[in-house]
Parts: C-alpha cells; structure tokens; sequence
C-alpha cells in the first residue's frame, strides 16, 4: 500500500527531499509558512494544507524540516498544529536540528494520542538534499522507524538507529561538532596555503584523498578559495546547532573549547551581516585575520570564556 505523506517545510532542504517522494508516487500534501517556495511542488501535482493539522489528516507519514525549536514546537504543538489531528498509527518525522529535551516532550505529547514521532536530522547538506544521499540519524520507536524506513530510503543513503528518543538528535550535535571544527580547521589551512603562495586548488586536489581529508575539504575548499559563499548551510543555522550544543554540554557537565572558538568565529560573521551565506564564508573571516593577533586572540581562547547564550 502506498503511503500518504505529508512534507511541512520546503525550504533549502525540504523542498529536494520532498521531491523525492513525490517522484516516487506517493500523494504528497505540502505547507509551508511562504506558499511560494512550495509552488514548484504543487506544480508537479502536491496538494496544498493551509496547516500542520490539515497536512497531518491528509497523511499516514508527516515530516517536518524547519529551521530551530520553537518552528517545531509550532508546527507540532501550536493551534492547528500536528498534535491537534494526531490520530492512531501516524508517524511524524522530524528532520530538524532541534532541541533534545523538546524532542522528548513532543514525543510523549505525540504519544498520547497513540501517533510516534521520529527524530531523524540529516547531514549532507543541500548536495545531499538533492541528490537523495543524505545520511539520516534517528531516534524513537523502531517499529514507527521501520514503517517509514523505505521513504526515508528515497531521500538518503544512510539511515541509522540511534537509540530512545532525542538520540537522533543528540548525534547530529556530535555531527555539527565535527563539520563546524573540521570547517574552521579547513579554513586556516587554505588561508596558510595562499599566504604562503600555494595554488590553493592543487592543494585541495594533493591532499583531499590523504589522511588529512574530508567532506568540507573536498567540498566546500574549492567555493572558499573561489569566493563563492552562497549557501548550501547558512552561518545563521550552524550557530544555531553550536548553541544546542552547548546547550546540551552544559547538561553534561562538559566544556567545548573548540566549539567555544568556533561559535564566536561564527557570531563573528553574523555581525558583519554574513549570517545567510553558507558556512564557508567563515574563509572570509579568517583571511581578514580578524581574530588572529591581539586582544582579540586572547579572548577567544581564554580558558572558561562562553560564546553568548
């Protein structure tokens, strides 16, 4: 049987992985907050919900892609919300970096009503979006996870079971901890090779397949080196899962220096009005050298310093 399946966010992300499903024949229900950036669906023959709530009755499976917390919360708990047509046997599916904490309460919530909810945020990225190779970490119900596991095949290529619920989520915060060190690290390195009059290209090209490579060498070092800042993950997003991060550090009783100096490296950027290019325009800042010598140094490595919360 063919499952109905709703999508509530078609943005960047959501609207490729959306794609994918209608491509692959399931009736598929949209909403989005700008019905504009949905129309290239409709057009291919989704329908439109003038709510969560609408989406979810016209569904067997809702996914949400949204950009923070409260934007779940919204779509899930708020007036016409998911949780307001929640019915037996619905599966909402949550690909959002959201909190690990409002992931549990919105499951139980969900729970009452006899429906589950997975969380299952991705990594790869807009390339990924597109090209359905996502890698999709969830956490919840195994047995909800394995009625909706063949749709998330049609977006991914990597679907794992994390654990309980906010598992998920809790290991793309280990992801952004690795992409947004590994980005910095990857900056400083290009920004060394220029300096030191190395074509920045053949560097990419001598070391991408050695020890010291990895997908945003591979991927984003070209677009540094070329200025090209155009966002497939935006700053604004990256500082918003660095400070879930911390967030949930701070729970654990642990101190992030690298994330520390990352978010504020981040912030940085907002500041100079860069928070809607991709999270490679950090190159632009550490070119500039805005926090390489002086006082400015000093306060990002200051021991026990915190990014603002």
């Amino acid at each position: 049987m063919t499952q109905r399946v709703a999508f509530i966010g078609t943005g960047i992300m959501g609207a490729p992985m959306a794609g994918h499903l209608l491509a692959a024949g399931h009736p598929l229900t949209v909403h989005n907050r700008t019905r504009e950036k949905a129309q290239h669906l409709l057009d291919r023959g989704a329908a439109w919900a003038d709510s969560p709530a609408d989406a979810a009755r016209a569904a067997d499976v809702v996914f949400v892609n949204v950009p923070d917390t409260p934007d779940v919360e919204a779509v899930v708990l708020g007036e016409r919300g998911v949780l307001s047509a929640a019915r037996a046997g619905l599966v909402v599916v949550d690909h959002s970096t959201i909190s690990p904490s409002a992931t549990r309460r919105m499951a139980e919530a969900l729970s009452a009503r006899g429906a589950a909810l997975l969380d299952a945020p991705v990594s790869g990225g807009d390339v990924g979006a597109r090209n359905a190779t996502l890698s999709i970490m969830v956490g919840g119900d195994g047995s909800a996870l394995a009625r909706v596991r063949p749709l998330l095949e049609r977006m991914g290529k990597t679907i794992t079971h994390c654990g309980p619920s906010g598992s998920g989520q809790l290991t793309k915060l280990v992801n952004q901890i690795l992409v947004s060190v590994t980005n910095l690290a990857v900056c400083e390195a290009l920004a060394f090779a220029r300096r030191s009059g190395l074509d920045p290209q053949k560097t990419i090209a001598a070391l991408a397949g050695g020890a010291a490579g990895s997908w945003q060498l591979a991927n984003l070092g070209p677009r540094m080196v070329a200025g090209d800042f155009a966002p497939g993950f935006m700053i604004d997003l990256q500082v918003k899962d660095l400070r879930l991060v911390l967030e949930s550090a701070k729970e654990i009783g642990m101190t992030p220096a690298a994330v520390q100096v990352v978010t504020r490296l981040f912030e940085a950027a907002q500041a100079q009005g860069r928070g809607r290019e991709g999270t490679q325009a950090l190159f632009a800042m550490v070119e500039q050298q805005e926090f390489a010598e002086g006082a400015a140094t000093a306060r990002l490595i200051r021991p026990g310093a915190e990014p603002r919360q």
